[in-house]
């Protein structure tokens, strides 16, 4: 059994989260799954159980991984989970007459999506926290014995799949 992919890809303003993984051999098939907000929108299951004699067949099951996890990240790319994702386009509803000011009042601001970085893998995204703005009075909880964040960039889906799998394919 092989370890699988896993990425975290920024899309559209939104996180999803790309998963492939081998069942092994007792179970020969490969798995991926495409999540928004912890939600499957899309599974691929390809059995491998006709090729299970080869003789280089951990090298054959890891290229079958690359390329549906390829794939998967291709479709999400291409928009064809959009209307999954994002939900079909909604009519504006008209504008309303412009309202005398009220008292302002202050909202915390949302938590950033986790981007893809260029020296990232998969496993160590999933793993991330995300830290809610504190205010300005309140000190931030320490934590012991651990090492300083790196700020990390949100990349393209072209340059994740690129810095994941190479030029090569």
């Amino acid at each position: 059994m092989l370890l699988g992919y896993n990425h975290n890809i920024n899309y559209k303003g939104s996180v999803f989260h790309i998963q492939t993984e081998d069942s092994g051999v007792k179970n020969p098939h490969i798995i991926t799954l495409l999540y928004r907000e912890g939600v499957i929108l899309c599974s691929k299951k390809t059995s491998y159980a006709d090729i299970l004699k080869i003789d280089n067949l951990e090298a054959v099951v890891e290229d079958l991984m690359k390329e549906q996890h390829k794939d998967m990240l291709r479709r999400l790319k291409s928009g064809e989970f959009d209307d999954k994702a994002f939900g079909a386009p909604q009519q504006q509803p008209p504008k309303a007459p412009p309202r005398e000011p009220e008292e302002e009042r202050s909202m915390p601001a949302p938590a950033p999506a986790v981007p893809v970085t260029a020296g990232s893998s998969g496993v160590d995204l999933l793993f991330q926290e995300t830290v809610q703005p504190q205010s300005p009075n309140t000190p931030p909880p320490s934590k012991a014995n651990e090492a300083p964040a790196k700020k990390q960039e949100a990349v393209s889906l072209d340059d994740a799949i690129l810095n994941f799998f190479g030029a090569s394919k």
